[in-house]
């Protein structure tokens, strides 16, 4: 049975449930790992999966939502455009099509505004296929009838707005690193006057980072343990239930069944719990990414093979706010 979520209606009509499994496994592919995990989530009640190409394992992911049994139209697929197909999109969609094993897939996503070359090298901003003629593509993906929404990934301010003036179609979903941490108001509010709906990928933090190298954990946060312990749940579905409140989807990911089950079981916040947790990000060398994926190129900070600058984000090195 399905859980007791609300869901989000895009800007398209189409409703996405507010709670999916994320099935980047921390590496790529995850084989039976990943294949487990969504039958245990689909068992839990999840009916909203989140793959990409760059996981490496969408085939896992399609053959256990096949094998399910549970209708196609019960489900809310996700998948992703990797960097090195920006210039063949439909070429890609049909792989990943493919690879799922199903008749069509509910959110195709540019997963990073980068786009790279035959060789695997990234492509500055402003070398084609740019993140306008990517979408151009993806626009024409709509008239196939195998995909119902297109969105982004990773996207800012600053890349949205170089996109929309030349876009026929308005992205459905923007998906981007967001927690207390990282609340990203700016673009929500900029995502929300558009009608683009926010997904929040690395809810709960990312394990490989959390509590190591002076990286804050959410999960051990005080504020998120007070309010866990007055309500009798865990930090997860604190953090969670305070994403969803606010008018974003989450994607949090879990092999363990008991956090599965959590982590769907949504919480209504008071306005002081809410408020609590909005303010954490204001604390000392709490206002940051928590993921591991930051890098410097030139002295300054960079993700992929472009700057913050060149992505739009206002971070310092290492993936700080800067204060």
């Amino acid at each position: 049975m399905a859980a007791d979520i609300p869901a989000f209606t895009l800007n398209d009509g189409t409703k996405m449930p507010s709670v999916g499994m994320g099935c980047w496994m921390g590496g790529y592919g995850g084989g039976q790992r990943v294949n487990a995990m969504v039958k245990k989530a689909l068992q839990a009640g999840y009916r909203h999966f989140d793959t990409a190409a760059g996981y490496g394992n969408e085939e896992q992911v399609g053959a256990a939502l096949r094998e399910s049994g549970i209708p196609r139209e019960e489900l809310y697929v996700v998948t992703k455009l990797g960097g090195d197909k920006h210039a063949r999109v439909h070429e890609a969609f049909e792989e990943s099509l493919s690879k799922l094993g199903l008749d069509y897939i509910d959110l195709y996503l540019v997963h990073w505004p980068q786009a790279e070359n035959d060789t695997e090298e990234v492509l500055k901003p402003h070398e084609a296929p740019t993140i306008v003629d990517t979408w151009k593509d993806m626009e024409k993906l709509l008239d196939t009838g195998k995909v119902k929404s297109i969105g982004v990934s990773n996207f800012s301010v600053k890349t949205l707005t170089e996109l929309l003036p030349h876009a026929k179609v308005i992205p459905a979903a923007n998906q981007v690193e967001m927690h207390p941490f990282l609340p990203q108001y700016e673009l929500q509010k900029f995502c929300e006057e558009k009608g683009i709906l926010i997904t929040a990928y690395s809810p709960l933090g990312q394990p490989p980072a959390v509590g190591k190298e002076g990286v804050p954990s959410l999960l051990t946060n005080p504020t998120i343990l007070s309010i866990a312990k007055e309500r009798g749940v865990t930090p997860a579905q604190v953090l969670l239930s305070w994403g969803v409140q606010r008018g974003t989807a989450v994607i949090p990911k879990s092999e363990n069944e008991e956090r599965m089950k959590a982590n769907i079981t949504l919480v209504k916040l008071s306005d002081a719990e809410t408020q609590g947790i909005d303010a954490e990000h204001k604390k000392p060398g709490l206002h940051r990414s928590l993921l591991s994926y930051h890098s410097v190129i030139d002295g300054k900070g960079a993700v992929f093979g472009w700057t913050y600058e060149q992505l739009g984000w206002n971070l310092t090195k290492g993936g700080v706010v800067p204060s």
